[in-house]
Parts: C-alpha cells; sequence; structure tokens
C-alpha cells in the first residue's frame, strides 16, 4: 500500500516538473522568436553608423559623377533625375537586403536586370546607358562590400570618378561632332569635287567642317543625305546622328 501511494506521488511530482518544463522551453521559445522576428525601435548605433557612412559615401559619389561630369554638357534634368535615384535606391536595396543574407549571386542577377533595362518611352544613347551602369556599380559595390576598410571604399569611388574625369576631358580624346543633312546640290557630292562640297556646307552653315560622307542619292528628289563632321562649337554630343531624316538646306 504505502509502496503504491510513493509510486503514485513519484509520477504525480515527475509529471508536474516535466509540464512545467515543457512551459519553460515554450515560453523561452517565444521569447527567442520574438526577438528574432519582432526588430526593436532603436537600431544597433554601430551598425547605424556604418549604414549612414556607407550611404553617405554613396551619396556624394553619385552627386559628383551626374553634377560635375554628366549635367554640365548634357543639361537633362530628366537623366539628373534618373540617375541620383536610381543610385540611392540600389544601394537601399542591396544594402538593406543584405541583412537577410543576400547572396552574390542575386544580387549580380539584379545588377544585370538593371545594367540592360530599357526604356519604352525614348531610345537611351549609349553615354546616358554607361553612366547609369556606373551609378549601378557605385551603387552595388557600397552596398555589398561591407567587408573592406571605409577607406577602402572611398578609394574604389575615387577611382571611378578619376576614371569618368579623364574619360570627360577633351584634353586625351577630342570630341567631333556630326549631323545629318539632306542635301539638295548633287553636282558637288561627286568625289573629286570634295573641297568644293566642303566649302558649300561651310558657307551655308556656318560651320568648320573637317570630313564629309555621302550617303543615299534620290535623283528623283535632286538630293542627297549627307553626314558632316565639323569642329564643336562648344561641348556638345553628336545625337543628331541617331535621326535618320536630315533637315533640307
Amino acid at each position: 500500500m504505502i509502496h503504491t501511494i510513493s509510486s503514485f506521488l513519484s509520477a504525480g511530482v515527475g509529471s508536474m516538473l516535466s509540464t512545467m518544463g515543457e512551459e519553460g522551453l515554450i515560453e523561452e521559445t517565444v521569447e527567442t522568436v520574438a526577438e528574432t522576428v519582432l526588430p526593436s525601435f532603436w537600431p544597433e548605433w554601430t551598425e547605424f553608423r556604418e549604414f549612414m557612412i556607407r550611404l553617405l559615401i554613396n551619396v556624394v559619389t553619385v552627386a559628383v559623377v551626374v553634377h560635375a561630369f554628366y549635367y554640365p554638357k548634357i543639361k537633362r534634368r530628366d537623366y539628373y533625375f534618373t540617375f541620383t535615384l536610381v543610385g540611392l535606391s540600389i544601394f537601399m536595396l542591396i544594402y538593406l537586403m543584405g541583412g537577410v543574407k543576400l547572396k552574390v549571386g542575386f544580387a549580380l542577377g539584379l545588377f544585370a536586370i538593371f545594367g540592360i533595362i530599357k526604356y519604352r518611352t525614348e531610345q537611351v544613347p549609349i553615354r546616358e546607358m554607361t553612366y547609369l551602369f556606373v551609378i549601378i556599380a557605385v551603387a552595388a559595390i557600397n552596398g555589398l562590400a561591407t567587408r573592406i576598410s571605409y577607406f577602402e571604399l572611398i578609394v574604389v569611388n575615387l577611382i571611378f570618378i578619376i576614371a569618368l574625369a579623364v574619360c570627360e576631358n577633351t584634353f586625351w580624346v577630342k570630341h567631333v561632332p556630326s549631323k545629318l543633312i539632306t542635301y539638295d546640290n548633287l553636282k558637288l557630292v561627286a568625289p573629286d569635287r570634295e573641297e568644293e562640297l566642303k566649302a558649300d556646307l561651310e558657307q551655308r552653315l556656318g560651320l568648320k567642317i573637317i570630313r564629309v560622307e555621302v550617303g543615299n542619292v534620290d535623283f528623283l528628289k535632286d538630293s542627297a543625305l549627307v553626314k558632316i563632321y565639323y569642329e564643336p562649337v562648344m561641348d556638345e554630343f553628336g545625337t543628331i546622328e541617331n535621326i535618320t531624316k536630315g533637315k533640307r538646306l
């Protein structure tokens, strides 16, 4: 009888302790999940400081690239707007998604998608696409390269800026703009009268002609499609060469 009672009490105490252990384990698990899923209101100041420093480096680099190199020559506010926001958006997306174990393969895939993006409103010139590619590259590096020092990161951004400064400098490579013109004097398009053709174009256009290329000749309309290369009056880029219909003189 006594043995039966002691066995019953032992089983009850064991069951109670087991239940208390399970409840404690459940409470501990809930607290752990809550701490993992629900972020605190205030950030870790060390991580926040790193984020702000990298954001500042990215913003300054993008601003120098867009405002100092691109905009002074093109004066297009739409691309200024696009480049600035794309640089900021890519950095935010990559850096913040890096907190959830963003893999390099996915980041490079995202980089490639934005790198080959096509706008449906108009054909994006190759120069604008190059600047867009540079902006995406800078933002991706600033967002992904979290294992290098700030000094190394600044040096990498300076390399981009120096490369753009060298490429944009006309001292190294001189830009020769061009225009497509529908020319109406077929007598001067012959190869042996090139100098007379250049002189006539210089007189009528007021430009210093460097070279002339004669394209399609239409005898019915008494006109020819002529592409001229001339000395630039200012810092300009020959986007007119993308237009197939010339302007009649």
